[in-house]
């Protein structure tokens, strides 16, 4: 998977981007989205406040901002071509291989690793996976998809070495 990486705050370590990245492809390999592409920007409470102002309506600044990208229809095939063609989906799937971004607040970050009781490193792979599982099209709205999807993320943290210790 291809990620590209921008640090808006000049505090993220190349260590702690390197480990993004590879967590990143890590949850990649995981879910079969290998050939995919994403961008993970890092950002201040405050760019994460007008972020999520923008995106969400919501008046205050948070962790993460997963915005998933969704081609409204590819090469104007419709659904019925896809379905009588599983191998014409396939193809779309893999040309369109943007995913989405996610901007990362690292202030909220070192927030939460304290309130948490764990590491930031901890904190900061949570946050990326959690991110990388709503662009991918997970949520939690719902008691079920918080159980899907928090599973999966606790699956992916525990397998890749993040535990809360």
């Amino acid at each position: 998977m291809y990620v590209e990486m921008v640090d808006e705050t000049g505090q993220v370590s190349p260590k702690m981007m390197e480990q993004t990245l590879d967590l990143l492809q890590f949850a990649a390999e995981k879910l079969g989205k290998q050939n995919k592409e994403m961008a993970v920007t890092f950002v201040t409470n405050e760019r994460s406040h007008q972020l999520n102002l923008e995106y969400r309506d919501t008046d205050r600044p948070t962790d993460v901002i997963s915005l998933e990208y969704k081609p409204e229809k590819p090469f104007n095939f419709d659904e019925d071509d896809m379905a009588d063609d599983p191998d014409l989906a396939e193809m779309l799937e893999e040309f369109d291989s943007y995913i989405g971004e996610l901007f990362i607040s690292v202030d909220k970050a070192r927030e939460q690793a304290e309130t948490y009781e764990h590491s930031f490193e901890r904190e900061m792979g949570f946050l990326a996976v959690h991110g990388f599982l709503h662009i991918n099209g997970y949520d939690h709205y719902t008691p079920e998809e918080e159980k899907e999807m928090f599973t999966l993320q606790e699956e992916v943290l525990t397998a890749y070495g993040l535990t809360r210790q």
